[in-house]
């Protein structure tokens, strides 16, 4: 919270003080749990605390993170601060704000930093903590013996994440500088570059990064590190260490890559054809919407309800697709979504030759049933959990386009979405039940459904 203080002492903001209570009343809560768990004799952590506390812990940083926006009067609505807040934390990007250049610089800061923080946990979360659980995107790739990945960055969680966030950290600093060379201020660049690798889409500017219209080197360069921030960050691990062949050789990267320049260029010849946009602004609006959705950060360059239904619907897909397992991205994951494909087209060669043996495989490697099994539960569990919750959303008084809309995108963590909450609006005129609604679907997004869902079964709390 205290790292937008030096922005409020330079632009003269009157938050200073409320950011100050509100940090001291967080370290006051933080000490008084340290206390209560210093003297513990107990330093092994089984699979159930481990759920408990991934869970819990983005819900506290939610609860107390909001405080900064109440207190300094930015957001008086606890509802409205803890849907902005957790909205940061979980990367999704909804907002409730209607008015974002008048906040004050040191609290807005602290918005676009909850995003990176977020972002660091996810990275950390997604390739060294839920692998060892059992579940998320990666445990594709977790080996027999205990440790982050079978493409193992280093066997131990902790230098894992420190190398990471290294590359995180780097990534930032990489795109700051160059949005610094477009004429960005310092303040504006810090902000965006936070929201681009955490695939968050919080902005400074109202109108997002539309507001950069007219200044297209900024948009490449945020569309050029959407595409890093939604990769695998143990490609960019490899990459840094030159060893391409890991690289090009992982088929999650190379179907991640093909479909955003498939997907980018259809949607290039649509805008040129359907709304008569040069080949330079189609293939920049095409490539930037296409990458905001698929790596769920949500920035908006273009209202892409006002294309072409075919165009729209693909959109539509998207949002359900998201960026690579072990990125900070949302949604369904890449990689979830080629092994489907796979099976589908194994069972189709089953039905030739019933008796041959025949798996399933990623990488060169044979994709273990159990995990095939987990996948396939994963992709139903959330489509059951999309129709449901969107249902709910009509109940609560939203339209139908906007109850699906609001439904994907705060549970693929988007931002976005459709109808009343698309990329031209927000969420504020959401009832505050809804809010609270939508606020649990980002933390289940964002924490891969089983996650969150297992700590409302039975068996979950009995030993």
């Amino acid at each position: 919270m205290l790292v937008g203080l030096p922005f409020s002492f330079y632009y003269g903001s009157d938050d200073v003080i409320p950011i100050l209570a509100a940090s001291a009343f967080t370290m006051i809560f933080g000490a008084a749990c340290w206390g209560l768990t210093v003297h513990s004799d107990r330093t092994d952590i089984g699979k159930r605390e481990g759920y408990l506390i991934v869970t819990l812990g983005w819900i506290t940083m939610s609860l107390f993170g909001a405080l900064p926006f109440v207190f300094s009067g930015a957001i008086p609505s606890y509802t409205d601060a803890f849907f902005e807040t957790i909205s940061g934390f979980t990367t999704t990007g909804a907002s409730v704000l209607n008015d974002i250049e008048s906040m004050p610089k040191g609290v807005l800061f602290w918005r676009s930093m909850t995003h990176w923080i977020g972002g660091m946990g996810i990275i950390v979360l997604s390739l060294a903590i839920l692998p060892i659980l059992g579940i998320g995107g990666m445990q594709l790739f977790v080996a027999e013996v205990p440790g982050p990945t079978a493409d193992k960055i280093h066997p131990r969680v902790k230098e894992t994440a420190k190398r990471l966030w290294f590359i995180y950290f780097m990534l930032t600093l990489a795109e700051t500088v160059l949005l610094m060379l477009g004429n960005m201020s310092l303040y504006d660049a810090i902000n965006h570059s936070f929201a681009t690798m955490a695939t968050g889409g919080f902005s400074t500017k109202q109108a997002s990064i539309a507001y950069y219209n007219d200044q297209p080197y900024i948009q490449y360069v945020i569309t050029l590190f959407m595409y890093f921030a939604g990769a695998n960050f143990a490609v960019h691990y490899f990459f840094l260490k030159r060893r391409y062949d890991r690289v090009w050789h992982n088929e999650e990267f190379r179907f991640y890559t093909l479909s955003v320049l498939v997907v980018g260029l259809i949607h290039t010849v649509g805008l040129m054809y359907n709304h008569g946009l040069g080949l330079e602004r189609a293939f920049r609006d095409s490539m930037f919407t296409t990458l905001t959705i698929v790596t769920t950060t949500g920035f908006v360059t273009a209202d892409y309800e006002s294309w072409a239904v075919p165009l729209l619907f693909i959109v539509f897909m998207l949002m359900f697709t998201g960026g690579s397992a072990g990125s900070t991205a949302g949604g369904i994951k890449v990689v979830r979504l080629l092994l489907i494909i796979k099976n589908s087209l194994v069972e189709l060669k089953r039905l030739l030759h019933p008796r041959a043996i025949i798996p399933v495989r990623l990488d060169g490697r044979a994709v273990p049933q159990n995990i095939m099994t987990n996948i396939l539960a994963f992709f139903i569990i959330y489509m059951l959990v999309f129709v449901s919750s969107s249902l709910i959303m009509t109940l609560i008084g939203l339209d139908f386009i906007s109850a699906i809309g609001a439904t994907i995108a705060c549970l693929g963590n988007i931002g976005p979405g459709l109808g009343s909450v698309g990329p031209t609006a927000n969420f504020a005129h959401i009832p505050a039940v809804g809010k609270w609604f939508l606020s649990f679907l980002m933390l289940l997004g964002r924490l891969e459904l089983f996650t969150v869902l297992l700590l409302f079964t039975p068996f979950f709390w009995k030993r």
